[in-house]
């Protein structure tokens, strides 16, 4: 795409036990993109985040996140959106995007201002002194996705961001994301819903951890001669999972 890479990823091998969870994984996300991760459960995708986030460590390969090795000298620059919020439940909505602003290095009077724009972006700001534990698994979801953005990261991970979110609030993060991309931020998101991956500029197909298929949504059906996403997602698996036909000599 002509743009520097924010993440290069290169033969990347993770395991667990006997398990190849990611098996020489390539994957060159550009700066400034929305790139989705496609793949069904199993298929590699939150190991592969956890990877970039510098919370797993591959037995091979190589990686950069921002022109770095994954790890502390980027976290600051990165935000991380996990399937399972990570929140402290006993704290109120507010306390813990004040937190996590905080953690960030946001002062106290821009991380108060900065959950006050995500609590009304995510519709909870009626909610603003209600205890993580006593909401909603969606509205959990919610603050969790809140806590991810609220120091504008330069890199953007989100790990099935929009699950168990309502189909109007789902639109508005989008839009949402949007904005974030045209301000600067990369993001890269993992997805089981093919039409929000159809909203990505680019798609990343995955399975068994390995890749099977990058390119815009348009180029992957051109390429499978199919129309929907699903069955260009089949066509691929389909022809990586093929044995190789002998010759026959005539």
């Amino acid at each position: 795409m002509g743009q520097t890479a924010a993440i290069e990823a290169t033969g990347i091998v993770r395991t667990f036990g006997r398990v190849r969870a990611l098996d020489g994984l390539d994957l060159s996300v550009a700066t400034g993109e929305i790139l989705g991760l496609v793949g069904p459960n199993g298929a590699g995708k939150t190991t592969f985040i956890r990877v970039v986030a510098g919370l797993l460590r591959p037995v091979e390969g190589h990686m950069t996140v921002l022109g770095q090795p994954p790890g502390r000298r980027v976290a600051a620059d990165i935000g991380y959106m996990t399937q399972s919020p990570a929140l402290y439940e006993d704290l109120p909505v507010l306390d813990n995007l004040v937190f996590f602003g905080r953690l960030f290095g946001l002062a106290i009077a821009d991380a108060r201002a900065r959950a006050a724009e995500l609590m009304d972006l995510v519709a909870l700001s009626e909610k603003r002194h209600v205890p993580v534990r006593d909401l909603s698994g969606g509205m959990r979801q919610l603050t969790n996705l809140a806590c991810a953005m609220v120091h504008r990261p330069r890199l953007l991970l989100l790990d099935e961001p929009t699950v168990g979110v309502d189909p109007v609030l789902r639109r508005i993060l989008w839009a949402y994301f949007g904005e974030l991309n045209a301000a600067g931020s990369t993001i890269l998101i993992t997805t089981h819903v093919m039409d929000e991956a159809a909203r990505c500029q680019r798609v990343a197909m995955i399975g068994s951890g390995r890749t099977l298929a990058v390119g815009t949504p348009q180029e992957l059906c051109l390429r499978t001669g199919t129309v929907m996403l699903e069955d260009a997602y089949l066509a691929f698996s389909a022809a990586i999972a093929a044995p190789m036909q002998p010759e026959v000599s005539g």
